[in-house]
């Protein structure tokens, strides 16, 4: 996206200065489609672009073409930072009849034309005027008749018809008071870009006292039909709302995103406020290409990182059951689900532990060395936006050697006093050669009021609806927890 350099009114000059500010809903995952289809990626991006401009002397027309295909042209906003006061647009414009063969033929319509076809080894040129394009070329030759082409190798016009352009183009119709040369400033919101964080941990094998190095990695995708070479790159992480329909940009995130930053250190980005969200400006300019995806480093590793490895007995499916308006007393349910162990790592985002930075959204890959020394993939799972101070909860498979059951021993209902016991038998086995400890969660899956009264060992209240019994399994041993809760509604 490169215009050459000119000192005619009412054109761009050279030597763009760009900015993008690159807002993202994406997942953390690379698709193919999304590097094939533009229409695929799941962001948008605010381009600002300074640069210099031929503005006319009192009113005339701007033209400016070096804009991304995917551009929302209700957002473009443009301005003289040379004389703001003085320079007023009176009128904005965007133009993408872009020119094509079928356009030029239903322009051409009674103009002069110039067609060549082949016939045989020869070839024939016809010149007269165009009178139809539709299922052929059908022209008035110079001698008066009417020639009907179905079959042509090309066609000539004399020059290109007014109101066809070569590329998408924003038209100003501005009123400077002062004419010449001009450092202007435009700013839209395009599709076709977005951005993610992919982030890679490796954990020691120290079950007792796990420690994990991090580091983290944006992966940048650009497919909004424009370049930008050496911009400013600064990305939001945050859910910003945005309007159903195109509306215009919102004048706190258009502000904001176009502010100047303080220029952040050479070897990575610099994390900064903004409303409600976190800014990240990278402290170098880098290319930003059409039809590319490039990865950046979000900030400098971190290594030796406490963490906690956690084994987990639950049920699944029963987490987030509704009551509907009254209590389950379905006898069956339950009955017949199998409980499975799942392997769990868990870190503290602190400033104490290495850490205490916002982390984007993204996909967390963990890895730790085999018995040969050599990294293998463990598992992998994805976080929301996690501001500092919280705690990251990555769940990263089933386990292999430790296993368990789940049954229930006593059921009783008493419509009449409106309780309902239940019993359940809990037994969870360790087949590894060294102890462990399984947290075994129960969801109260029935109704909102509830007590234990009775249990092998004693629950801890994880929240309003879950409860969690703690079990020390020695090596190639088994464990067993039982309870007793009664509903009441």
């Amino acid at each position: 996206m490169t215009t050459a350099a000119t000192d005619t009114p009412g054109t761009a000059s050279a030597s763009p200065n760009y900015a993008l500010t690159i807002y993202s809903s994406a997942q953390g995952a690379m698709d193919a489609e999304m590097l094939t289809d533009g229409n695929s990626v799941p962001g948008y991006a605010l381009v600002s672009d300074t640069r210099e401009m031929i503005f006319p002397n009192g009113r005339g027309e701007l033209r400016f073409t070096d804009v991304a295909q995917r551009i929302d042209p209700t957002t473009v906003a443009f301005a003289s930072l040379t004389d703001p006061g003085g320079t007023r647009v009176l009128e904005q414009n965007y133009q993408f009849d872009l020119v094509s063969q079928v356009k030029l033929l239903n322009r051409y319509i009674g103009e002069q034309i110039i067609v060549t076809q082949s016939a045989g080894s020869e070839r024939i040129t016809h010149k007269g005027t165009l009178l139809g394009a539709r299922d052929g070329l059908l022209m008035q030759t110079e001698s008066g008749g009417v020639l009907a082409l179905n079959n042509y190798d090309s066609f000539a016009f004399a020059s290109l018809p007014g109101g066809l352009i070569t590329r998408p183009t924003l038209v100003w119709l501005v009123d400077a008071k002062k004419g010449g040369a001009h450092q202007a400033r435009v700013a839209y919101q395009t599709k076709g870009m977005t951005w993610w964080t992919d982030y890679n941990v490796i954990l020691n094998a120290d079950e007792a006292n796990p420690k994990m190095d991090l580091s983290a990695w944006v992966t940048l995708v650009n497919q909004s039909g424009g370049s930008f070479p050496q911009a400013k790159i600064k990305l939001v992480a945050g859910e910003v709302n945005r309007a159903p329909a195109p509306a215009q940009a919102s004048g706190i995130v258009m502000k904001s995103a176009m502010m100047d930053m303080a220029e952040a250190p050479p070897e990575g980005f610099q994390e900064s406020g903004l409303f409600e969200y976190h800014l990240y400006t990278l402290g170098r300019r880098s290319d930003v290409p059409d039809n590319s995806a490039k990865q950046l480093e979000l900030f400098p590793g971190k290594v030796n990182i406490p963490a906690r490895r956690q084994l987990v007995f639950t049920v699944p499916g029963f987490q987030n059951m509704m009551y509907y308006g009254g209590a389950n007393t379905d006898q069956n349910l339950g009955t017949f689900a199998k409980g499975e162990v799942n392997a769990y790592l868990e870190f503290d985002n602190k400033q104490a532990n290495g850490m205490g930075m916002p982390l984007p959204k993204g996909r967390v890959r963990v890895s730790q060395a085999g018995p040969d020394g050599a990294l293998e993939f463990i598992g992998e799972d994805a976080i929301e936006h996690t501001p500092t101070n919280e705690t990251l909860r990555l769940k990263l498979g089933k386990a292999f050697d430790v296993v368990g059951d789940r049954t229930r021993t006593d059921f009783q209902i008493d419509t009449t006093a409106k309780t309902l016991t239940e019993s359940f038998k809990i037994s969870v086995r360790n087949r590894k050669k060294i102890a462990t400890t399984v947290l075994v969660r129960e969801y109260m899956y029935r109704w909102s009021g509830w007590d234990v009264t009775a249990s092998s060992i004693k629950g801890n209240k994880r929240d309003a609806q879950t409860l969690d019994f703690p079990l020390e399994i020695a090596a190639d041993g088994e464990a067993v927890v039982t309870y007793t809760v009664r509903y009441h509604w």
